[in-house]
């Protein structure tokens, strides 16, 4: 399973490459604002500056909702670096441009998926990813966990190649539940993933091997 870090903070990125895991970036026009970027130029260039740090995919979002303002704006996006996939909303105008992605060549994320028939869409598409937004699911009262099984389900039935892209996630539980579901990828805030290392077992365990060395040790 691929980690992504959910962010367009640049010291955050940093430090889960650190960590060794890291394989890619999701970011936002929403977590561009929230860093202060705004503008198209400036947040073109942020692009620009995760993916010189990142050597693994970095979604990177149109924000048209017409089918000639996505490809305009994804075939610019693309240009970038060769590492950028264009993200793309699930919706009808979203699907005819992951179509004509697909088509020549650049890879998609088709975001804001909420339902096994939208992923099945994007697949047929030819996405890239699918990203299902897990948490939002949850905060509907249904399953986010189920969603992810049944597009790993139907995606290990039809033989498509899409990846699922696990979005949306709270928490470090999120991230093991999100793997025993059959996701490919998760995409969390660094806070998630570093959720992953505390087990108050661990923190008694490292205390009481330190005490028992200086015991011996002075």
């Amino acid at each position: 399973m691929k980690f992504f870090v959910d962010t367009a903070n640049l010291e955050q990125i940093k430090e889960a490459k650190d960590l060794g895991i890291l394989d890619g970036v999701t970011t936002n026009p929403s977590l561009m604002a929230k860093e202060g970027i705004k503008g198209k130029d400036a947040q073109w260039s942020h692009y620009k500056a995760i993916c010189d740090i990142v050597e693994g995919d970095v979604s990177a979002e149109v924000i048209s909702t017409d089918v000639e303002g996505m490809i305009k704006e994804g075939e610019a996006l693309s240009e970038i670096a060769p590492n950028i996939v264009v993200k793309v909303p699930m919706i009808k105008d979203g699907v005819k441009a992951i179509s004509y992605f697909t088509s020549k060549g650049i890879r998609t994320n088709c975001t804001l998926v909420f339902s096994a028939g939208q992923a099945i869409l994007a697949a047929k598409a030819g996405a890239t990813y699918v990203s299902p937004f897990i948490g939002r699911v949850d905060d509907i009262s249904w399953d986010g966990m189920q969603l992810i099984g049944e597009i790993a389900e139907i995606y290990a039935m039809q033989g498509f190649e899409t990846e699922i892209l696990a979005a949306s996630i709270r928490n470090a539980k999120h991230i093991v539940d999100a793997a025993r579901a059959g996701t490919d990828v998760v995409t969390c805030p660094l806070s998630s993933m570093l959720g992953l290392l505390k087990h108050p077992l661990t923190d008694i365990g490292l205390a009481k091997f330190l005490a028992d060395h200086n015991k011996v040790n002075g």
